[in-house]
């Protein structure tokens, strides 16, 4: 497949490149990155020809925002599509916070906050840490516990900022499909981030979610197609599975999957990203990515050639279900 391809972002006049890149890694996601690393990061992604980036602002309490911000005023703004995400304001507080997952932050705290003004909030400031005019896609994020709310308050508001042409999409970004599927049934939306839920090893998102989006013109972007890293790893224990250590029987289950792989001399981070491209409603893959040269690699991997006997053995052992399409079909 060519990554630089581009598909249309539901029904409006965006287009994304097959191949994006996502920002959560520039956070700190996991490990730290250098300002300098995080800058040539994404200006390596244009420079390829990625002209869809993705963003928020919990990704490291505003450091992805502004590294990915800073990075793209060097080019001109209608040559990229920009997705950021609403749902949490960042507060200052007087100590840098822990997480689980993101690691040299900044003295804000992520708070949930799916109203009217909270929106409004999270997109002045969204734009302030950017230094960019405007974001083309707003994502809801994470809204699993705030479902009312986001429907209720944030979409409306999102919708009313659509009319005026202040963003051009709305999506929600979750790291699930049930969700989403309620979503596409009740609002206007445009495209959802699906996080994990449509990979190689997690394709639960494939029975309702996927053909409702095929159904009402509804582009999926799929984000975390390595699965938080375990299929971008030596599959060696402590492998990251869903920000977690991955269980024994996912590990084993990606050693298997590589096996075919390796039968077929394909590496698994081809098959992991290529895979779900093949679905009608996916728009575009978003891995993330913390140097230059793993948007290279990922480049590489989006672009080898995968012969359909690969997808074939995927199928006959059962590690992927007959009805998945596949970039053969």
């Amino acid at each position: 497949m060519n990554p630089l391809d581009t598909a249309q972002v539901g029904t409006t006049a965006l287009k994304v490149t097959r191949l994006g890149l996502g920002g959560a890694p520039l956070g700190g996601l996991f490990t730290d990155v250098e300002v300098p690393t995080a800058l040539s990061t994404v200006a390596k992604g244009h420079e390829v020809g990625i002209r869809y980036f993705d963003t928020a602002p919990l990704y490291g309490h505003g450091k992805s925002e502004t590294y990915v911000g800073q990075a793209l005023q060097a080019f001109p703004r209608d040559q990229f599509v920009l997705s950021s995400k609403v749902g949490r304001v960042l507060d200052p507080v007087d100590r840098q916070p822990d997480t689980d997952t993101y690691v040299a932050l900044p003295p804000f705290e992520a708070v949930f906050d799916y109203s009217r003004d909270g929106i409004l909030r999270s997109l002045e400031e969204s734009l302030q840490r950017l230094g960019l005019d405007r974001i083309d896609i707003a994502f809801i994020h994470d809204p699993d516990d705030h479902h009312e709310q986001a429907i209720n308050e944030a979409f409306p508001t999102l919708a009313d900022l659509r009319s005026q042409g202040v963003i051009s999409a709305i999506g929600a970004g979750m790291n699930q499909w049930e969700a989403l599927s309620q979503f596409a049934r009740e609002g206007d939306f445009d495209c959802f981030l699906l996080a994990g839920r449509y990979t190689l090893l997690d394709y639960s998102g494939l029975d309702d979610l996927l053909p409702l989006c095929e159904e009402k013109q509804i582009s999926i972007m799929l984000g975390g197609p390595y699965n938080s890293g375990i299929l971008a790893s030596d599959l060696q224990p402590g492998a990251t599975y869903f920000y977690q250590e991955a269980p024994a029987d996912v590990l084993d289950k990606a050693r298997q999957i590589k096996s075919v792989c390796d039968r077929h001399d394909v590496p698994l981070k081809a098959a992991a990203l290529q895979f779900g491209l093949a679905h009608p409603a996916a728009a575009a893959t978003i891995p993330g990515a913390r140097s230059p040269q793993e948007v290279e690699e990922n480049i590489q991997m989006a672009s080898y050639s995968i012969p359909a006997d690969l997808w074939s053995e995927l199928r006959h052992e059962g590690y992927l279900p007959e009805y998945a399409p596949v970039p053969t079909d």
